[in-house]
């Protein structure tokens, strides 16, 4: 979109690596996109974005922060005092973020500036969501109607504006969409041009470890979603996937002290079966056991997709998120992820299927 962008994460690069070396050169970006972790926001009093998102808020990190309402304060520093604030209406939790408007004699209330996203049709002028059209789902925007169709104190009258269809998206699921509404709705904040950022959308093929597709064999696609370490992000995963067909599901690891609950019930609404592994697979197990579906332990992540491959269908797929952490078995959650998908090309060449 015409714009320099300087990018840096909170595994990697770092904002103080990627500043050093743009000040070094004397070629400061036009546009900063930071990925900020709630430990990075904890003791922040004066950050002051454009714009910022928080995409969902479940427990997580509960060992570090105590409680969720800790960490939900941390994570709420990434808005500063000004920042648009993008919201996703579908969380409850992140809404919630939203301070109270302020309010004077004889004039209407003042909100904070924000904009949502969510998964069904936008209904507030410049929010963003999801509609279906025979049997289509667009990616769409709510505008404002014709100012000369609108009269004093008449409701506010949009209409939609579709920007793509979902099936467009080379990324996978749901919840992917909704997180290209979030990267449109604060990519415009800057200034950047629609049509480019529909082009790049398109084109994007997601990050590694994000529900990403490892191979097919017979019949079965293979996902590795090993970056999906806490609760709400396999809940969005197995949402997102289990739209397309029915899941296996392979969970467990270091939990963190979460609360495993809230997988049951997209667990019993799209997965075929559950594989469990990992430190905290028993506690898994007892929050998810009244699911109604097949639930198997097992030793490691080679006897996990072994165990997969006899559960799934043809056209089912076979989805690695463990909503826990790695550090029980594994050195991080990428050589969670080589293992994965070592295994699950050692099945394809023993079984002749597709790697």
């Amino acid at each position: 979109a015409d714009k320099t962008v300087g990018l840096a994460g909170n595994i990697g690069p770092t904002l103080l690596d990627t500043l050093t070396q743009a000040l070094a050169s004397a070629q400061l970006p036009a546009v900063w996109v930071l990925e900020l972790s709630s430990f990075q926001l904890e003791g922040v009093t004066e950050f002051e974005p454009t714009a910022a998102t928080v995409l969902n808020l479940t427990q997580d990190h509960l060992d570090w922060h105590g409680d969720m309402q800790a960490y939900a304060k941390a994570k709420q520093h990434i808005f500063g005092q000004q920042a648009l604030m993008v919201l996703n209406r579908d969380d409850a939790a992140v809404m919630a973020m939203l301070p109270e408007p302020i309010r004077a004699k004889l004039q209407k209330p003042q909100w904070r500036t924000y904009l949502t996203f969510g998964s069904d049709v936008p209904t507030r002028p410049g929010d963003y969501g999801l509609e279906t059209v025979n049997g289509m789902t667009w990616l769409v925007r709510a505008l404002p109607a014709d100012e000369t169709r609108r009269r004093r104190d008449e409701e506010e009258e949009i209409h939609l504006q579709r920007l793509m269809p979902a099936d467009a998206l080379r990324i996978r699921g749901r919840h992917n969409a909704l997180n290209a509404l979030a990267a449109l709705a604060l990519a415009s904040s800057t200034g950047a041009a629609l049509a480019p950022m529909l082009y790049g959308l398109r084109d994007y093929r997601g990050e590694p470890h994000r529900v990403e597709p490892v191979a097919i064999v017979n019949d079965v696609e293979y996902f590795d979603d090993s970056k999906g370490t806490n609760v709400g992000a396999t809940v969005a995963a197995v949402t997102g996937l289990g739209a397309e067909r029915r899941l296996v599901v392979i969970l467990g690891g270091e939990g963190k002290g979460q609360d495993f609950a809230p997988l049951a019930a997209p667990i019993a609404r799209y997965a075929r079966a559950v594989i469990l592994l990992g430190r905290d697979a028993d506690r898994i197990r007892t929050q998810i056991q009244d699911c109604g579906i097949p639930i198997a332990p097992v030793d490691d992540m080679t006897a996990a997709v072994q165990k997969a491959q006899t559960l799934a269908q043809p056209g089912d797929a076979v989805l690695l998120s463990p909503a826990c952490a790695s550090f029980d078995m594994f050195r991080n959650y990428a050589h969670r992820a080589q293992v994965f998908v070592q295994a699950v090309q050692e099945l394809a060449v023993n079984s002749g299927g597709i790697a």
